[in-house]
């Protein structure tokens, strides 16, 4: 074994790593569908839901940032306002429809943004996609298909409103390509929650709701969560290789059915397990193609 390759351990600690940010990161839009749907007391507007997000999770890395002290030099602040604009429109698409459908469903839908990039990689990064990843695009594509249904009685226009969020999402990424060659991480983080946090607040007050004390902590633990989703996120990828790493990110699907289930009592139809199941084939058919890659390179 070379010394660059990951230990037993470090895989083990990366796998760890991992399926605890897919239990935060669903956990966040179990909150989001909760401040969403009224069931903790006056419904949110999902962008008032995505500011407290955002807000919340910049107050919280204070601290880190506190300890580590970043040096801000040679901030590419378009690409750094892009990335956030971007990923501010895909959370608070996410978030609208996780309060109108299944958090699972929505879920599955939102794991459309590898395709995204994969393909808006091709004209802004000059990547090529070679015949195995159109593949995979093709299997996920057919999969959002089921789960949107169009043209059926079945259709959900919320399942379109989680769409646009991958489309969203799927941008983010390649302005995060753009970012990770020059900024570390701490850096990248501060300065997309403060941008993100002040566009969210910015959009949000024109449809902000006095929150109860119930709301306020579920927001606060919103924008917590989800930075500690990021923290082990980066964890993982630290320990392993993406390609590798990468397919159990899906297990936030499952996550969030079984959330659902306890908290809202939603059980998924067979429909929904199918689509969502090619969607995240498509996803590890893609995360195992780019491995192959690597490798070769």
């Amino acid at each position: 074994m070379t010394n660059n390759q990951p230990t037993q351990k470090s895989t083990t600690i990366a796998i760890a790593c991992i399926l605890t940010a897919c239990a935060f990161v669903a956990s966040t839009t179990l909150l989001a569908k909760a401040l969403g749907n009224g069931s903790s007391g006056e419904a949110f507007h999902p962008f008032q839901v995505s500011a407290g997000r955002f807000f919340f999770a910049f107050l919280a890395l204070l601290p880190f940032a506190a300890i580590l002290k970043p040096k801000f030099r040679n901030i590419a602040w378009k690409i750094h306002i892009g990335r956030s604009l971007s990923g501010w429109a895909g959370v608070s698409c996410l978030f609208a429809a996780a309060a109108l459908m299944p958090v699972a469903e929505a879920t599955a839908i939102s794991f459309l943004n590898p395709m995204v990039a994969m393909v808006l990689a091709i004209p802004f990064l000059g990547e090529k996609v070679g015949p195995w990843r159109w593949i995979a695009a093709a299997i996920s594509l057919s999969g959002a298909l089921i789960l949107i249904q169009p043209g059926t009685d079945a259709f959900q226009f919320a399942a379109l409103i989680a769409l646009t969020g991958a489309l969203f999402m799927g941008i983010e990424v390649i302005f995060i390509k753009k970012l990770t060659g020059n900024d570390s991480p701490i850096q990248i983080l501060l300065i997309n929650n403060f941008i993100g946090a002040t566009i969210a607040c910015s959009v949000a007050s024109s449809v902000f709701v006095m929150p109860n004390e119930t709301q306020l902590i579920m927001m606060g633990a919103l924008g917590c969560l989800m930075v500690t989703a990021q923290f082990f996120f980066i964890q993982a990828m630290k320990r392993s290789e993406a390609s590798f790493i990468m397919p159990f990110f899906y297990g936030t699907l499952v996550f969030a059915a079984i959330y659902d289930f306890i908290i809202f009592n939603v059980i998924p139809e067979w429909v929904s397990i199918v689509g969502a199941g090619l969607i995240i084939s498509g996803a590890v058919i893609l995360a195992w193609r780019e491995g192959q890659h690597k490798k070769a390179a």
